[in-house]
């Protein structure tokens, strides 16, 4: 997972409307995905009903980056990202995380500011600060403030 889900994750307070998840683009991976989403009815995100599109590992296959509404909410699937490139690449970069009750692979914090940078668009990089501070205080010791009152 990356983009503002993984913020979130992460401690960043942000709302998101949607799920970033990079993707591997294996065969078998592709079947997985198109069967995990198939129920949720997938259709291109912006483009006008009714026009036609299958959705199947041929689709896939033929594509590289994908946003989607689904009946359970809106999907970004990324093969190829900014500042990050393929799965293979981003993947070294990620740790396990707990997300919306699933455990996933969410990309670190230093990779999050990284793929942030790279989007360039003002909503990334208004999230930056907020990213590096979050990077920067997980590791500080914070005082007990039980320890520090008089009893």
């Amino acid at each position: 997972m990356i983009g503002d889900g993984a913020a979130i994750v992460h401690g960043a307070a942000r709302m998101t409307y949607d799920v970033n998840v990079v993707y591997a683009r294996n065969a078998e991976n592709l079947a997985r995905i198109v069967a995990a989403l198939k129920p949720y009815k997938p259709y291109l995100r912006g483009v006008p009903p009714g026009l036609p599109f299958i959705w199947d590992e041929r689709t896939l296959q033929g594509g590289l980056n994908f946003t989607l509404t689904t009946t359970i909410g809106d999907v970004d699937l990324l093969a190829d990202v900014p500042g990050g490139g393929l799965y293979e690449q981003i993947v070294p970069f990620t740790v396990e995380l707990e997300a919306f009750g699933v455990r996933c692979l969410v990309v670190t914090l230093d990779m999050l500011i990284q793929l942030k940078r790279a989007a360039g668009r003002p909503k990334d990089l208004e999230i930056i600060a907020e990213l590096q501070n979050i990077l920067e205080n997980r590791f500080v010791k914070q005082p007990n403030l039980l320890d520090s009152q008089e009893a």
